[in-house]
């Protein structure tokens, strides 16, 4: 099968770029897969301490090192709705173990919490942050080094492309994504944002902005919008990290507990079989570019230009803003979900879910088939969704030759849009992404007046005063992961989309973070350099014009150059932050990476410097 131009070269692009630090990440692979009998290399006591929980026959087959010892890592809290379906997980997937003469057990539990909660609050300085967190505890529970293989429990924003990092440390154990699916659909998308809207302008209360929400949000499962939780999921399917079609079944169908059973069965069978292989064969540079596509062509999350990027240098993959780009000319847009339209993911997987994007996104050469996936080695099995036959087993049925519905999902020669809505920006205001796959023709050029913040309440304020009643661009600075870990502004999108629906020119430029949330207004986010570190953005002032243009791809401040360069960067605003556990974090701000690089702390692999867009052509 032959792949598209663009993608076969910005895969070979990303492969040349990659070239050392991917050898020296399949080295360390192979150094750990030449020492496979761990359990047995134990000192006694050590090997003691290892099965001392067990029951005796799990101890019997561990400590005679018979079948696999598989690692569940869980982030399971019965707080939050996408993870309280994993609290049976364990049970069932040991269950599931033994019948495939393997042992499973919980080696760890990894930390997970909801921006949906923390939107606007002093919590939310951790969210970004939280994803390195939880590499580093995916790590020390796979860390005794008794392991054949892994499965990891994980669904939302951080906590996936958290595990991702985590489970590639120990890329040689075979290792398979467990999802949790989607809660039922609750409030229509486009009645919660109209609520929004009116709640923003005061024309209704808390009473029925909570019930709107509360509606929204009802039950076990991760929320159906398409933001960073579900990207999450639809990358782990088109990547090959999940069994076909396993994303969006929903937490209470018989079929979610088949698929876990069978992610189960087989982790134990790559583990025991004569050629195994690990994570760390699976995400390659052609796995990352899949990904990619997927997300370009669903329109998904804006933090995968960071998390993406992330979990790709965890492989040694070195993936940059310029290959999305690119890869965004020519990846057609083949769905509209909500912010980018009024479908959820539930409607979705409906009209052929994941089975039908992967089908006609390789018919259209548009993704690598030869990879290797947690279901074998071709990614043409995940044209297939999962089914229960009469008698309850678990199947693979092919998925529909055309769209279940049209206005949700489109083959790929007959798209919404031909391209993938994410464009990079580049311009005197530095690096930054847009998702234009919801903002209108008529608002992707926007020249106006600034308006300087270094906080949302304050953008909030300024709006209820009326004192944005106008053409602006609102200029939020100060959010970067070194300021204050890169907060999501998810707030705004209200305020700021009703001064658009008033008629204004509006636009909204910051070195923070919006996420799924990028829907009809033109917002330049991840802004790079940050404000923090002298970036152009600090030497705004109100009143500078500034020029955001999505169809060129620039993003620039009409001031004269050399009055520009001569002004002093503004002070940073934020001070070493204390309260809701921020001051056990100042280590991980101070460390962190820019944006363009993934925003991590692990470790970066991308060139450094301000010549990053021209070094990754």
């Amino acid at each position: 099968m032959n792949v598209h131009r663009v993608v076969h070269d910005v895969t070979e692009r990303i492969a040349a770029r990659s070239q050392d630090t991917r050898a020296q990440y399949l080295d360390q692979v192979e150094r750990a897969r030449a020492n496979p009998s761990r359990r047995s290399n134990l000192g006694c006591s050590n090997l003691a301490h290892a099965v001392a929980a067990c029951g005796s026959s799990d101890r019997a087959a561990l400590t005679g090192g018979e079948g696999a010892s598989i690692a569940i890592v869980t982030s399971y809290n019965d707080m939050l709705s996408a993870h309280a379906p994993y609290e049976t997980y364990p049970q069932l997937i040991k269950a599931a173990a033994q019948g495939a003469g393997a042992v499973a057990r919980v080696a760890g539990g990894v930390p997970a919490m909801c921006d949906g909660i923390t939107q606007g609050r002093e919590g939310m300085e951790l969210s970004l942050f939280s994803r390195d967190v939880i590499a580093m505890s995916t790590a020390i529970a796979l860390s005794h080094d008794v392991f054949d293989a892994a499965l990891m429990l994980g669904v939302c924003d951080k906590i996936v492309p958290g595990l991702v990092a985590g489970a590639l440390a120990f890329g040689h154990l075979p290792t398979a994504f467990v999802p949790a699916g989607p809660m039922a659909s609750g409030l229509p998308n486009a009645e919660k944002a109209s609520v929004r809207r009116q709640a923003a302008e005061g024309k209704v209360g808390r009473p029925e902005l909570l019930a709107a929400e509360v509606a929204s949000y009802h039950s076990k499962g991760t929320c159906t919008f398409y933001g960073t939780a579900n990207s999450n999921q639809l990358l782990m399917d088109v990547m090959g990290l999940h069994l076909p079609g396993a994303a969006f079944v929903h937490p209470d169908d018989p079929l979610r507990a088949a698929l876990t059973e069978a992610a189960t069965r087989r982790v134990a069978q790559i583990a025991t079989s004569e050629a195994p292989y690990g994570i760390g064969d699976v995400v390659d540079e052609r796995c990352v570019v899949n990904g990619a596509v997927a997300l370009l062509a669903t329109g998904g999350s804006t933090n995968h230009t960071m998390h993406l990027v992330s979990m790709a240098a965890a492989a040694g993959v070195q993936l940059t803003w310029e290959d999305l780009d690119d890869l965004s000319a020519v990846v057609p847009l083949c769905t509209r979900l909500y912010p980018s339209g009024t479908a959820d993911v539930n409607d979705f997987h409906r009209a052929g879910g994941t089975p039908f994007l992967v089908g006609t996104l390789l018919d259209a050469g548009l993704l690598h088939g030869d990879v290797l996936t947690v279901a074998g080695h071709d990614l043409q099995r995940y044209r297939q969704g999962p089914a229960l036959a009469d008698d309850g087993t678990l199947t693979w049925v092919d998925g529909p030759a055309v769209s279940g519905d049209l206005d949700v999902l489109r083959p790929a020669s007959a798209p919404f849009s031909t391209d993938g809505g994410l464009r990079v920006l580049r311009g005197t205001l530095g690096h930054a992404v847009i998702k234009t796959s919801a903002v209108k023709p008529e608002h992707r050029v926007v020249e106006a007046p600034a308006r300087v913040f270094t906080d949302q309440t304050a953008v909030l304020e300024a709006f209820s005063r009326r004192e944005l009643d106008r053409d602006v661009v609102v200029v939020v600075r100060d959010q970067g992961p070194s300021a204050n870990g890169m907060p999501e502004l998810h707030q705004l999108t209200p305020s700021l989309t009703v001064l658009q629906r008033r008629g204004h020119a509006v636009a909204l430029v910051t070195d923070g973070r919006m996420s799924g949330a990028s829907g009809a207004l033109p917002a330049a986010i991840h802004v790079t350099p940050e404000s923090v570190h002298g970036g152009p953005i600090a030497r705004l002032r109100d009143g500078d014009v500034v020029r955001i243009d999505c169809e060129t791809g620039t993003l620039d401040v009409l001031v004269d150059p050399a009055e520009f360069a001569s002004r002093e960067p503004a002070a940073p605003s934020h001070q070493e932050e204390r309260g809701v556990g921020r001051e056990l974090f100042g280590v991980l701000r101070r460390a962190v990476g820019r944006a363009d690089q993934g925003a991590h702390v692990f470790g970066t692999l991308a060139p450094q410097g301000s010549d990053l867009q021209e070094s990754a052509r």
